[in-house]
């Protein structure tokens, strides 16, 4: 058995679920991760974030029901309201994180998460990539010249085929896999000891 943590970089629910996700691996040293992007933000849902009108309240949800933190540059980026969230683009930086360093995609994804949501970083932008690596004691260069390459542009469409075969239509959504055999765990947010105790009546 394995999880399935399907999220998306530029969800304020993944961002908030992040914590829980550590502590849920803390627990579970056992079972693997994978962790795959959803695409929340393509095609015609790549629009200046003033059109989400929701943002600030949501946020303030977020907050209150997970502890999660908001910075300030990222309250600028809201109270500007012209940056465009490209899942795309985010997708492909977590692809290129996974590819350098498969066995931290948890980790590299909570700090991507925390590059947009505390330091209000463009997660289009390479240069994200290379400090959120360096930060990380990975290869910043190593990072780039993935994230900048055609194979990472497949494994985003790769990731968002599987979230779909998967039946997921929300973000984050926490899956064990066995096989043929998916069972939920967790959908937008849910403590440690509850993903825990369902995992436990798996057995």
């Amino acid at each position: 058995m394995k999880l399935v943590y399907v999220f998306d970089a530029y969800c304020g629910w993944s961002h908030g679920f992040s914590a829980t996700l550590r502590e849920i691996v803390s627990l579970r040293p056992d079972l693997p991760v994978e962790v795959v992007s959803g695409g929340l933000f393509t095609g015609g849902r790549r629009v200046p974030i003033r059109e989400f009108g929701h943002v600030q309240g949501a946020n303030a949800r977020i907050a209150e029901q997970t502890g999660a933190l908001f910075g300030e540059a990222y309250e600028r980026l809201i109270a500007d309201g012209s940056f465009v969230m490209d899942s795309e683009a985010a997708a492909r930086g977590v692809a290129a994180l996974r590819r350098v360093a498969p066995y931290r995609a948890v980790e590299l994804a909570a700090a991507l998460q925390a590059a947009f949501y505390v330091d209000g970083r463009s997660l289009s932008d390479a240069a994200t990539y290379r400090d959120l690596a360096a930060a990380a004691g990975l290869d910043g260069d190593a990072v780039v010249a993935v994230f900048e390459g055609s194979e990472v542009r497949a494994d985003a469409r790769a990731d968002f085929r599987r979230a779909a075969e998967l039946g997921v239509t929300g973000f984050p959504t926490l899956l064990a896999v066995d096989g043929e055999h998916v069972v939920p765990l967790a959908r937008g947010h849910a403590t440690a000891d509850e993903v825990d105790r369902r995992l436990a009546s798996l057995s």
